[in-house]
């Protein structure tokens, strides 16, 4: 039995030593870059741009697609990136319908996912499924804990709500929902309204009627501004928050002086070098800044762009231990990609610092959050 045992040995051995040690990695993206989640799949995109050619000395293959905002296109983008293109992992997509859309497709082959989308739907409960799944952006229930904080702490009382009508507006609302109770705050209206809709006129007349102390808008990129304009034009003058899906220059160029004064939870990334010193992610979060912006410009650096470049740093933590195990471009190597990124431990990222586990794919903590403003058309931090 020992002989028999010897030619797999070294089978096993000459993979770790040379071919393993050779073979190109192949990375599959798919993001929002046109359609109505365009303003946070762009940046994306432009963080994925700059995502450097090798990891620990292994070259490596990107194949980046659009999926317009839709969950077909995502789910058929997730197909080619795996049947055609043979890709090791997957990164994207941006929005949460089109994310939950994909998880079915890279259960199936067993194929790692980083999403770039923030409902914590995504990645709990945790299941056969979902096991192959990992997220970059924080949790709903993590930002909605430092909304209801801020309310609670600035008397509100009463609380209006409008969220996307998908999977990210339930997310939130069940989120916040639980929170209401014990901070003493009264929901007095739940309106909903989709990505594509170009009024909310209905839906914002009885939010006023309701005369809330303030109202949460859930929504992402440009999207989320139409009903805080529609607010503003119609006389409302409470408190009105949003989400960290806000946090794009578009959103700010299309709300203008209508969005000033906004509340917000957001990533530490958005407002960098307004941490304070002894912020954990302050060093990482600035470096990232000054590197996205010299390529793109001052004021770009956004919630999205700084989540994709996260999704670089978690690859880059965990793929040079699954190389050790397994050869790229072989389900052996899926496996222990995966295995790599549910183990990551203690690493920084420009949005907080990550430590996964096998019920935890996502693995930030309160140092990944803070809350902000927006001050003359500026992301402000507040605390």
């Amino acid at each position: 039995m020992r002989q028999r045992a010897w030619p797999a040995f070294f089978a096993l051995l000459a993979m770790l030593s040379g071919g393993g040690a050779s073979a190109q990695i192949r990375i599959g993206v798919t993001l929002s870059t046109s359609g109505p989640a365009a303003s946070i799949g762009a940046p994306s995109r432009n963080a994925v741009l700059m995502w450097p050619k090798e990891i620990a000395g292994q070259k490596i293959e990107y194949f980046v697609l659009d999926d317009a905002s839709n969950p077909t296109g995502a789910v058929l983008n997730t197909r080619k990136l795996i049947t055609e293109d043979r890709v090791d992992v997957i990164v994207g997509s941006n929005t949460t319908p089109n994310t939950l859309a994909m998880i079915d497709v890279v259960a199936e082959s067993e194929t790692p996912l980083v999403a770039l989308a923030a409902s914590s739907a995504i990645v709990t409960p945790m299941d056969d499924k979902r096991r192959w799944v990992f997220k970059m952006p924080q949790n709903d229930s993590l930002m909605a804990t430092l909304v209801t904080q801020h309310m609670s702490d600035h008397g509100v009382h009463t609380l209006g709500f409008i969220g996307f009508a998908d999977g990210y507006g339930e997310s939130w609302f069940s989120e916040t929902s639980k929170l209401l109770e014990f901070r003493k705050i009264t929901l007095v209206a739940n309106e909903r309204f989709n990505r594509t809709d170009t009024s909310v006129t209905a839906q914002v007349a009885k939010l006023i009627a309701a005369k809330p102390d303030a109202i949460l808008i859930v929504g992402s990129g440009t999207p989320a501004a139409m009903p805080e304009i529609a607010l503003i034009e119609r006389g409302y003058r409470g408190r009105i928050y949003q989400t960290h899906g806000i946090a794009t220059p578009e959103f700010l160029k299309i709300g203008g002086k209508d969005v000033e004064n906004t509340l917000f939870p957001t990533g530490p990334a958005v407002v960098a070098r307004q941490l304070p010193l002894d912020h954990p992610a302050r060093k990482v979060a600035i470096e990232f800044t000054e590197r996205y912006e010299a390529q793109y410009g001052a004021g770009q650096t956004t919630q999205f762009a700084a989540d994709a470049w996260g999704a670089w740093l978690l690859l880059a933590d965990a793929i040079p231990r699954a190389i050790k195990l397994a050869r790229p471009g072989t389900p052996e190597f899926r496996t222990a990609l995966r295995a790599a990124l549910e183990s990551t431990r203690d690493l920084t990222v420009p949005q907080g610092v990550i430590n996964m586990t096998a019920n935890d794919h996502v693995g930030l903590d309160q140092r990944a959050r803070v809350m902000a403003r927006i001050e003359q058309g500026q992301w402000r931090y507040s605390y």
